[in-house]
């Protein structure tokens, strides 16, 4: 395969370019012997690009299968994918790259293939906590507290297991995996029902990865949106921003015991939970994203009601986020506490609220912008401290960014497009979308066989990337504190299980 140099890649960047929402044939992406493709992809890696994806595409069957890799140049915007040779053992990415850690292992568990010299090679998903060893420290002193699966609270399964030295908390290792269901694996096999699983893969980011799977699916398909499908699904991207972002806000300040704020937050999230329900019939946006646009458009009267809305909105979000954020004794729980240094953010590939809070580039509406986030901007805000503090201002920021953003698009709205005419699949095509969940980045990668049907189905949501962050911030912390650095990252059970 490297006889010959393949169109579309360069000597200086081996790997085959290309923007999120693209698709190419399968036959573009170069492939390399496994020693050359580790290589490249821990040479990119030193230039500052990130793994958004490294999977094989293998069935179970302990037989030699390729590994695909796709990384992203943030400050350019392009992603740069490339195969390896089929192999059945490989050389770990993970001890010079730690932010491959997870994805070996899920190649591990779901194809066979073994990355050689991985560190810590347990399952991801699929085997229970009562059948998996866990890290131990030893001392006289040192005790061990394990947390779930089943909750004090009416939340999803996870098991939390503390090395504590006193109330000083060593270690923490997070399994999960009691939320697996197999919807990577579904997809393909339930076509016409791919997008309610996609929909279902994450319950409060319905409208993301709604998003994501259509932009998958109209690559394959070489299918345009118009400019007004476009503002109308920015519009409940934002607004599922919107509602999380109060609802986390809400959850921190019931956390700390600041109760009027708690209220506050918590009854606004409702607006906005509403708004997503006048514009798509569902509180979380469920049905409004199709293949080719959108189910309902917003029509001009229900844009007038949203405009004043919003601007109420803006008004209550600051006025109660000065007497959140303004109040000395929420500060001295906040701050410094939960630090997740920069650092650490760039080695292990956080995504989202958390790296941002660390300064961090990681945005697709900037760095990857998709659709009419190429044509009107957001104002994207970075912190630095990354503790606590940061990653709930950060929220607050981001809760008047999408007002002020959704405000200007609902006054200068696009005319309405024509569809595109539904097409065919192309056959042996790679499609791959980036959109920014509330979370952070979720990424869809779909692969087409010869007959154009859907044969792979990649899903990576941005909980997958950060569990890491949580159980590293959790270190040297007080185990009260535990709560609160949830809270403050709140990632998905579902999404990161599948």
């Amino acid at each position: 395969p490297n006889s010959k140099r393949r169109k579309g890649v360069s000597e200086s960047a081996p790997f085959l370019s290309i923007k999120s929402g693209d698709a190419v044939a399968i036959s573009r992406i170069p492939v390399f012997p496994i020693a050359r493709f580790r290589e490249l992809i821990l040479d990119l890696i030193s230039k500052k690009f990130r793994l958004l994806a490294l999977f094989s595409n293998a069935p179970h069957s302990h037989s030699k299968a390729p590994l695909f890799a796709a990384l992203s140049d943030d400050e350019q915007g392009n992603i740069h994918l490339a195969a390896s040779e089929p192999v059945q053992n490989f050389p770990s990415l993970t001890p010079a790259c730690p932010q491959a850690h997870l994805f070996e292992r899920e190649i591990y568990e779901n194809s066979g293939l073994v990355p050689e010299n991985h560190p810590w090679l347990k399952p991801v998903r699929k085997t229970p906590a009562n059948r998996t060893s866990f890290f131990q420290e030893q001392g006289a002193q040192v005790h061990e507290i394990g947390v779930g699966p089943i909750h004090a609270g009416i939340i999803e399964p996870g098991h939390f297991r503390f090395q504590c030295h006193g109330e000083n908390v060593r270690h923490l290792e997070i399994q999960l995996g009691y939320q697996h269901r197999g919807i990577e694996k579904m997809i393909p096999c339930y076509p016409s029902r791919s997008l309610s699983l996609a929909e279902a893969i994450c319950g409060d980011s319905a409208v993301s990865h709604a998003w994501a799977h259509c932009a998958v699916m109209e690559a394959l398909s070489n299918r345009k949106v118009g400019l007004e499908a476009e503002a109308v699904r920015a519009s409940a991207l934002e607004l599922e921003r919107i509602a999380n972002h109060l609802g986390d806000l809400a959850a921190i300040s019931g956390d700390i015991g600041y109760l009027p704020a708690s209220a506050y937050f918590g009854r606004m999230r409702g607006d906005f939970l509403n708004l997503l329900m006048r514009v798509s019939g569902h509180r979380y946006g469920k049905g409004l994203i199709k293949p080719g646009g959108t189910t309902y458009d917003i029509p001009d009267s229900m844009r007038s009601s949203i405009l004043k809305t919003l601007k109420d909105a803006l008004r209550e979000t600051q006025e109660v986020g000065d007497m959140f954020f303004g109040a000395s004794s929420v500060l001295s729980r906040l701050e410094n506490v939960g630090v997740l240094p920069p650092k650490f953010c760039e080695e292990l590939g956080i995504v989202g609220v958390a790296a941002k809070a660390a300064g961090l580039k990681r945005d697709a509406r900037e760095s990857h912008p998709f659709e009419i986030y190429r044509s009107r901007k957001i104002s994207i805000a970075r912190l630095e401290s990354s503790d606590v503090y940061a990653r709930t201002f950060l929220r607050f920021i981001e809760i008047k960014n999408s007002l002020t953003f959704l405000t200007d698009l609902l006054k200068d709205w696009p005319a309405a497009g024509a569809l595109s005419p539904k097409g065919k699949n192309r056959p042996r095509h790679l499609a791959l979308s980036l959109i920014e969940g509330w979370r952070g980045e979720i990424c869809h990668i779909g692969q087409t066989g010869p007959d154009g049907e859907i044969s792979y189905y990649k899903i990576i949501d941005p909980s997958f990337h950060n569990w890491i962050g949580l159980a590293l911030v959790m270190r040297n912390q007080e185990i009260s504190d535990f709560p609160l650095c949830n809270k403050s990252f709140n990632l998905s059970y579902a999404g990161h299980d599948l």
